[in-house]
């Protein structure tokens, strides 16, 4: 069987209370040595700047206005503009007194403004600190005072909850520029906080008439503190140097050079992921190295599909609950087909899969399927879509299967951290044995699995598994002002991932488990919460799962939100009416469901322990109750408890009937 990566160094078993480590895992390109990086780029300022001068003409950031009550088509600044613009807005920074090494806050959604806001951070040797657009004023307050951020550029729809008056931090802040411009009340607010408030336009304005000369960062000076949620306790900032940046573009580069299809100047991003996480950051950063465009989506993701329509992507990135809701509306669309189109469509799709896993390329497989059945997939995501890269979280190998077939583009999985600069491992596009697996270390990051005894994983086993292990040119340089967790965290060089990784005989990584997400149960048995979630998740009346562990319980229960039309169908089958939220309230679709749960267990083999006992049904969706995911969709399980803590205390005295 061929390998896709390389060992450089042998294991050992564990001794004296230090637990076993397998061997060290790089990249084919690294066999020998880390090979060198771009010679000229060593910051990130290097790469905006560089391609700038290359690509004066080629449209970078694009964006939607809204026109007669509709959004219009996207417009489009150039190369040139935005690093005019850039000059400016750094400009502006100066004038207000922000001196090399100051913090600088960005704190909205995705927008042409916030980037040129990074940028201007960059030439300055400023250090920019993305504010999470999707957590409450909490986390703001404590980021701007853990950070010191004495100057927020602020996205319009986020004025208020900066100047909140819960908002206690802002008071040390000198200045804040609105990406548009502030009302006269919030004006009026920040005069009585004694913050300067700056119009967009009044601060480009400043720069002109006050221009400074750039100050390029060197490799080692900080470029980013980015703070990560976490699924409990306060924010983390990570320290991310320019040199971490520009490790992470070269290595890109030298990896994708390997393959006939070459990324090029005509590749088109669509960014709704935030920017204040790693994965979005380092695609729109490696976007910007090449010299293609990136186009901002509306502000609605349930509308993201029209955007799709709109921009015609020709790269697509995800977290897996996105690309989910996508291979449901295509197996929805399929159950709406005549049966014999349904039939075909499944003949079509067996045919295709045959070929792609005896080697053939997606492309070349089958195209009389993709002329018949799938192109009309590919069209849904606007029709031009090359590859599609999911992140952030582990993927069921069912859903990447389907969409590998059927979008007739690359698709394929990637892992990373906020501590590692985000691509830490990544898969070859168009390896059918890379299904459920996350690749191989990428071009500057060395792997290794270690020993978890607790759960029964060993690096030396058959398979090799263990927590995954991580160092090399893109590891981050530690926690910001906090050096216990830096310390816990880094051992011998090694960051220790709380993710826990499988060796696959191909040498690629498959993530199997987390770490931190391990509870026990009362009769001692060990529980990976993220696992069960993932088996129960496909469930097709299931949008989403959270499923909840005691320690001093002996079962797990679980909040689950229906499937809103799943639920309407069932509903209509068995003579239940109401409303949505009325069905939510019916003892018999929590059976259902419950059921439902238990039969997708059971197909996935869980053990009885592992099985949900007892469920609490949620009309709404997770991601519109505050606070209750990470930007990327991840569960905060503090958060989770404390908001259902009544419903499962009820749940946990029923299912004891009533002995608690």
């Amino acid at each position: 069987m061929k390998s896709f990566s390389v060992q450089v160094g042998n294991g050992r078993d564990g001794h004296d209370g230090r637990p076993a480590v397998g061997p060290i895992y790089r990249n084919l390109l690294a066999k020998n040595k880390f090979p060198p990086p771009h010679p000229d780029l060593s910051t990130a300022w290097d790469s905006f700047r560089l391609s700038a001068e290359k690509h004066q003409g080629n449209n970078m950031l694009g964006w939607r206005e809204m026109v007669n009550g509709k959004w219009g088509p996207y417009i489009w600044k150039t190369y040139k503009d935005v690093h005019d613009e850039v000059l400016h807005i750094g400009s502006a920074l100066r004038a207000c007194g922000a001196h090399p090494g100051a913090k600088i806050g960005i704190y909205g959604a995705n927008c042409p403004q916030w980037i040129m806001a990074m940028e201007a951070c960059n030439a300055h040797s400023l250090i920019c600190v993305p504010l999470y657009d999707t957590l409450g004023p909490n986390a703001i307050n404590y980021i701007i005072n853990h950070a010191e951020i004495d100057f927020v550029f602020v996205h319009p729809f986020k004025v208020n909850e900066l100047l909140n008056p819960d908002c206690s931090s802002t008071t040390r802040l000198k200045s804040t520029v609105c990406f548009t411009s502030f009302t006269e009340e919030e004006n009026q607010k920040a005069s009585n906080a004694g913050i300067e408030a700056y119009s967009w336009k009044q601060f480009l304005q400043m720069g002109k008439e006050n221009p400074s000369e750039t100050v390029p960062p060197q490799p080692i000076n900080i470029c980013t503190i980015m703070y990560t949620s976490g699924t409990s306790g306060d924010p983390k900032g990570v320290v991310l140097t320019h040199q971490n940046m520009a490790m992470f573009i070269s290595g890109l580069d030298l990896f994708m050079d390997q393959f006939e299809d070459k990324m090029t100047v005509d590749d088109v991003y669509l960014s709704f992921l935030p920017l204040a996480h790693i994965l979005d950051r380092v695609i729109e950063e490696y976007f910007f190295h090449k010299g293609a465009s990136v186009g901002f989506f509306h502000g609605n993701v349930k509308e993201i599909s029209e955007d799709l329509m709109e921009l015609k992507p020709t790269f697509f990135a995800g977290v897996p609950k996105v690309f989910d809701r996508v291979y449901e509306g295509i197996q929805k669309a399929i159950e709406d087909l005549i049966p014999r189109r349904r039939k075909i469509f499944h003949l079509l799709y067996k045919y295709k899969l045959f070929w792609m896993n005896r080697g053939y390329l997606h492309k070349h497989a089958s195209p009389l399927a993709d002329f018949l059945a799938f192109r009309k997939v590919k069209n849904k995501l606007g029709g031009r879509v090359r590859l599609m890269v999911s992140g952030a979280a582990p993927w069921s190998e069912e859903v990447e299967e389907f969409l590998r077939v059927t979008c007739c583009c690359f698709v394929l999985q990637g892992y990373g951290l906020t501590e590692t600069c985000g691509l830490s491992t990544i898969c070859y596009p168009d390896e059918m044995s890379m299904v459920g697996a996350v690749g191989v270390p990428s071009v500057y990051t060395e792997l290794r699995l270690e020993e978890v005894p607790e759960m029964g994983y060993h690096p030396l086993s058959d398979p090799p598994r263990g927590e995954i292990c991580l160092r090399g040119k893109t590891l981050f340089s530690g926690y910001y002002k906090n050096p216990e967790l830096t310390t816990e965290s880094i051992k011998d060089g090694w960051f220790h991932s709380g993710d826990i990784g499988e060796i696959l005989p191909n040498g690629a990584i498959k993530i199997i488990d987390r770490k931190k997400n391990l509870i026990k149960l009362s009769q001692g048995e060990y529980v990976a919460l993220e696992y069960i979630e993932k088996v129960y998740s496909i469930t097709p009346i299931v949008e989403d799962i959270w499923v909840y562990g005691n320690s001093f319980k002996s079962i797990l229960v679980a909040v689950v939100v229906p499937n809103e039309e799943n639920t309407k169908k069932w509903a209509d089958q068995n003579g239940y009416k109401g409303m949505f939220t009325e069905l939510c309230s019916f003892k018999e679709l929590r059976t259902h469901i419950l059921s439902e749960l238990t039969v997708a267990g059971e197909r996935n083999k869980l053990r009885g322990f592992e099985q949900v006992k007892g469920i609490v049904l949620e009309p709404q969706t997770f991601e519109v109750i505050p606070e209750l995911l990470t930007p990327t969709m991840k569960k905060r399980r503090d958060k989770m408890l404390k908001h259902y803590q009544a419903e499962i205390d009820d749940l946990y005295c029923t299912l004891a009937k009533g002995k608690c």
